[in-house]
């Protein structure tokens, strides 16, 4: 592991990116974004089980590689679910991953795998065959210290302030628990609507009689509907939520008349909706969603362009986000228009965008992120949350929409012990890109300093409001 991994060969660049990486690289974790379970850290003594209890089954960037290459999920242990058989020997799983391992090669899972092998668990074995089993032991002897639990793991990462990502409908009583606890650690939720606002989300009916439950509001019709949301969202902000999120297939928004979403949400109710209506439904209520948060005063996560669950069979077996989501091709200045007309200019409002389709960033996103005050431009995402997507990015939006109009990073994970690697291949990969814009001297170091220390921390913490 080399302490200048992911600079530039160049030596004049590599000096100063070195330069810029120390300044930050022993800055506080803030994670504003991230799907990392509340019930890891509510416990004192949670434990992770196997190594594949905790780097395998839960990362579907690593079994959708696997999968790609012929291996079942039954053969990585991942639950199906009628509850039929899988493989049950987590030593033979992590002897069939290694085995492959080979796939992930100048890939960011390589990179953060074997990352968070040497910096958390202190091991620099290589991945492979014949250090399967040493690498497995080594990792399960960790495990089963009281210092790899993941309340001490927190403090360890440094993490200032982590976010979950939590259903509308969410008692949140693990966030409870850990409140209650004086156990220091800072962890908040996330108002995440989509389950209740999509309305052709499998078993959507279902999940509006949890909202009735969960909110004490019959929801009965559009009014009661919006009463429920707005009783949920006030809930979460006591909890201490500072944001909210939002999974849509497009940027299209569009405003309904009262009369048309409450005839759009009755034909919901009775299982008559069509792919019409749930389109217009969910564009109405990405802009009341934004109405809400113009009012509450809660950040607005817009993430944009993914097919989910594109393979059939596999969500049929194993159910969502079982790594089957496709990028797709999104627009953004004809489809934000409805709601930027209503709210871009907000003086105290936050849409924050993310986006899969790459060839938007200098397209559309950096100029709409550059003019109304209201967006920030959230960070390369999945697909691109890369080594190499993260240069991509900055070259396509700064020149653009400046620094300043991006939110800093997430390491929006489910694999807890991923987090600092993830941190620090940003950090790194910024200080290498802001480092090239020293020596072609675009910019000098004293900006470049203030620049870096912005986009490891500052970007983040204040964008989130945390």
């Amino acid at each position: 592991m080399m302490e200048d991994r992911y600079f530039s060969p160049d030596p004049a660049q590599r000096q100063v990116a070195r330069t810029l990486y120390e300044t930050v690289q022993s800055l506080p974790l803030i994670c504003p974004h991230g799907h990392v379970e509340p019930r890891l850290l509510a416990d004192p003594n949670y434990q992770f089980g196997s190594p594949v209890d905790l780097l395998i089954i839960p990362d579907h960037y690593i079994f959708r590689m696997l999968y790609s290459q012929g291996i079942s999920l039954e053969a990585l242990g991942i639950p199906r679910q009628d509850g039929a058989a899988v493989e049950s020997d987590h030593r033979a799983i992590w002897q069939s991953v290694c085995d492959h391992w080979y796939l992930f090669r100048a890939t960011p899972t390589g990179i953060w795998v074997r990352d968070e092998l040497s910096d958390v668990f202190g091991i620099d074995l290589k991945m492979n065959t014949a250090n399967a089993q040493a690498i497995y032991d080594a990792i399960e002897e960790k495990l089963a210290q009281p210092e790899f639990r993941p309340r001490a793991m927190f403090e360890r990462f440094n993490i200032e302030v982590l976010a979950t990502t939590d259903a509308a409908t969410d008692t949140l009583q693990y966030h409870q628990v850990i409140k209650e606890s004086g156990w220091g650690g800072r962890v908040v939720p996330t108002f995440r609507p989509d389950a209740v606002v999509n309305i052709d989300t499998l078993n959507w009916g279902n999940h509006i009689e949890k909202l009735s439950t969960v909110s004490g509001i019959d929801v009965t019709d559009y009014a009661s509907y919006i009463q429920a949301l707005e009783q949920r969202r006030a809930f979460f902000k006591t909890m201490g939520a500072t944001a909210t999120d939002h999974a849509a297939t497009s940027a299209y928004t569009a405003v309904l008349t009262d009369v048309e979403a409450e005839t759009i949400f009755q034909r919901a109710l009775a299982g008559k909706a069509t792919a019409e209506d749930a389109k217009r439904f969910t564009g109405h209520m990405l802009i009341e969603m934004a109405r809400m948060s113009s009012e509450d005063g809660l950040v607005m996560q817009l993430h944009v362009g993914a097919y989910r669950d594109h393979n059939q069979r596999i969500m049929d077996g194993f159910g969502q986000n079982m790594g089957a989501d496709i990028p797709m091709t999104a627009e953004f200045t004809r489809s934000l228009k409805p709601l930027l007309d209503r709210y871009g200019n907000h003086p105290d409002m936050t849409v924050v965008l993310f986006n899969l389709d790459e060839t938007n960033y200098s397209r559309e996103l950096a100029p709409l992120a550059g003019h109304y005050p209201i967006l920030k431009l959230g960070p390369p995402w999945w697909f691109f949350d890369s080594l190499l997507g993260m240069h991509r990015y900055f070259d396509g939006v700064i020149e653009t929409a400046g620094l300043y109009n991006t939110a800093g990073f997430n390491d929006d994970t489910r694999a807890y012990p991923s987090i600092p690697a993830r941190h620090d291949v940003w950090r790194r990969a910024s200080a290498d890109w802001l480092a090239d814009k020293v020596v072609r001297q675009i910019i000098d170091e004293e900006d470049a300093a203030a620049m870096i220390a912005a986009m490891a921390y500052k970007l983040a913490k204040s964008t989130y409001k945390l």
